[in-house]
């Protein structure tokens, strides 16, 4: 949906920074900013900012920054018309109507009938399982050391005993046959006519990123097959595109996320404190699971079962990860089956010292091709050598090569230069190295002194609005090192020309969120200095090298004849030496 800038700007300014992440984060005022524990990462010190006047946040700690509008979309994980949209409905704006043409209009209305079912599915399904027929069920949950907390938590249920229960009460709700069917919750054959996919199962509601309900996973009360069903594919499930707790890990503010095998094994991970666990709805996890993970995260821990389907899983599901740019770790419960069994033999603490020592994903492969070779066989263990060396050699990376070379043979007893010289034969024999995923996101700035002293100046002009028309003198746009730089620059100047500040509001000319995240360094960057004596030198030496890097800069692309520019040129370095004499007023 394409909302004009005026209207984002309204909504934005309807929703004052503080009022809105106070919501989210606890802040104390300090001086004229207020700070808080930061929300995208783990800290014990507050170093996450809130600037009412720039209507900005900035995390001093990791680098997280921009305006409301970034605050929600990277808390929140929504789009860009998604944060506009809460934001809106928070400050009472009404928003146009996104138009939709027939076709659309039926396939959404369809959607939020299908999602209304389900709803009251769910309710109804929990409702079920608090009365004297869904004991049995309730006993199960409990059995399973489930708190009622919990139960509400996940809002699991119970389908009744007899098949046709819940079409019946759906039916008395006015609910038509055709959405019954495109719901998944009701089938049909002409022997029975319309009768419930689900009954006597325990029913764990699958729930998309926005906690609403898409599908239901249902286990049996007894000894039919199959043990665990799940919702059909509908118009608003694909249990290749979804992953069941996601809507509560994602909020978790945890570094990783947890990747186990099935509904129990998330929901007691929850309760025992391990709010970032998520899994696959019945089937392997697929390359769409992997992209959805990464929206999240940058390390994926897989908890999968110890047995030997697990570790079959684990295997798949690596170089899926690591296509999508994911870091992978694989968890090791022996001597038990899964994280529930460990957990309640051991506790928490030993399974958080199990995460924290989570092995690296090419050793667990290693581990695993080594119990296919007889290591007490010479000519065995040489072949599960020359193995390894081949899948070391697929790194394309030297340096990568290096450290797993070094890390194998310190774990298998092999000569670092043994191995090496294998590797190094599989490179010669043409064996084709392995592209590691590029992530898509902005490489780090080289943090070089020039670009500080730029950041500074823009800073400073925020804090300082008054100072415009003597930096200006002196600086311009151009005079910037890069091109967004050159662009906030820009735009902060017109602003300060027409007598306004309005950080937030150029932020918001940046779609990206790794440039509104640089906007906010931008305007967040800090010298220590103990006196306004002390800040004053500091403006001067910051104009100094930025006026003298410009200078240069210009010289290196000057035409020789570029008469006009020349005399630019030396009408700047002439107001270069009389820096010196500059008097600044804060």
């Amino acid at each position: 949906m394409f909302y004009s800038d005026d209207l984002i700007e309204e909504v934005r300014t309807r929703n004052d920074i503080v009022d809105v992440i106070s919501g989210y984060v606890k802040l104390q005022r300090k001086g004229s900013s207020y700070f808080g524990l930061c929300p995208f990462h783990n800290e014990k010190s507050p170093s996450f900012s809130v600037s009412p006047s720039k209507q900005m946040y900035y995390c001093f700690g990791c680098g997280a920054g921009g305006n409301v509008f970034t605050f929600i979309r990277e808390y929140e994980n929504f789009t860009f018309p998604e944060a506009v949209k809460l934001l809106a409905d928070r400050a009472g704006i009404a928003l146009p109507e996104q138009e939709y043409s027939e076709e659309n209009k039926k396939k959404r209305d369809l959607r939020m009938q299908v999602l209304e079912v389900n709803k009251m599915a769910g309710k109804y399904y929990y409702y079920l399982l608090h009365t004297e027929q869904g004991a049995r069920a309730m006993e199960y949950l409990k059995n399973r050391g489930l708190t009622d907390e919990t139960i509400r938590k996940f809002g699991l249920g119970y389908a009744g005993q007899y098949s046709d229960s819940l079409f019946r009460y759906l039916k008395k709700q006015g609910i038509s046959d055709s959405i019954l069917k495109e719901s998944g919750l009701v089938q049909f054959n002409e022997k029975q006519g319309m009768y419930d996919k689900f009954w006597n199962r325990v029913m764990f509601p699958i729930m998309d990123v926005n906690s609403k309900v898409i599908g239901f996973g249902g286990r049996v009360m007894g000894d039919a097959k199959p043990k665990y069903l799940n919702s059909p594919e509908t118009i608003i499930f694909d249990k290749s595109r979804n992953l069941y707790g996601l809507h509560a890990a994602r909020s978790s503010r945890k570094k990783n996320l947890l990747v186990c095998e099935g509904y129990m094994d998330v929901i007691s991970m929850h309760q025992a404190g391990f709010t970032n666990a998520v899994a696959s709805l019945g089937t392997a996890l697929t390359s769409q699971h992997a992209s959805l993970l990464k929206r999240y995260t940058n390390e994926i821990i897989l908890t999968y079962d110890s047995d030997e389907a697990g570790t079959r899983a684990a295997l798949r599901a690596i170089p899926l990860l690591k296509e999508a740019g994911l870091t992978a770790k694989v968890l090791r419960m022996e001597p038990y089956k899964d994280p529930d069994e460990f957990i309640k033999a051991l506790g928490k603490d030993a399974f958080q010292e199990r995460i924290d020592h989570a092995e690296n994903s090419f050793l667990f492969e290693i581990s695993v091709l080594q119990k296919s070779y007889d290591m007490n066989d010479p000519e065995s263990k040489t072949k599960f050598f020359q193995e390894t060396a081949r899948k070391i050699s697929e790194f394309e990376l030297e340096i990568e090569r290096e450290n797993y070379i070094e890390a194998i043979a310190g774990r298998y007893q092999i000569s670092f230069e043994g191995l090496r010289k294998m590797v190094m034969n599989c490179l010669m024999q043409g064996v084709p190295v392995r592209r590691q995923p590029v992530r898509q996101s902005m490489a780090p700035e080289k943090d070089d002194g020039i670009r500080k002293s730029q950041r500074l100046l823009l800073t400073w002009l925020t804090e300082y609005p008054k100072l415009y028309p003597l930096i200006s003198s002196y600086i311009e746009p151009e005079d910037f090192t890069d091109e967004l730089y050159q662009q906030v620059a820009s735009m902060l100047y017109q602003q300060l020309s027409r007598g306004e500040l309005n950080p937030a509001k150029i932020t918001s000319q940046f779609d990206d969120p790794e440039e509104q995240r640089m906007i906010a360094k931008i305007f967040n960057t800090e010298v220590r200095v103990e006196t306004q004596e002390d800040t004053k030198k500091a403006i001067k030496e910051s104009i100094r090298k930025v006026m003298a890097n410009g200078i240069e800069q210009r010289t290196a692309k000057l035409d020789p004849a570029d008469m006009a520019g020349l005399q630019k040129l030396i009408a700047a370095k002439k107001r270069l030496q009389e820096l010196n004499r500059l008097h600044i007023s804060l």
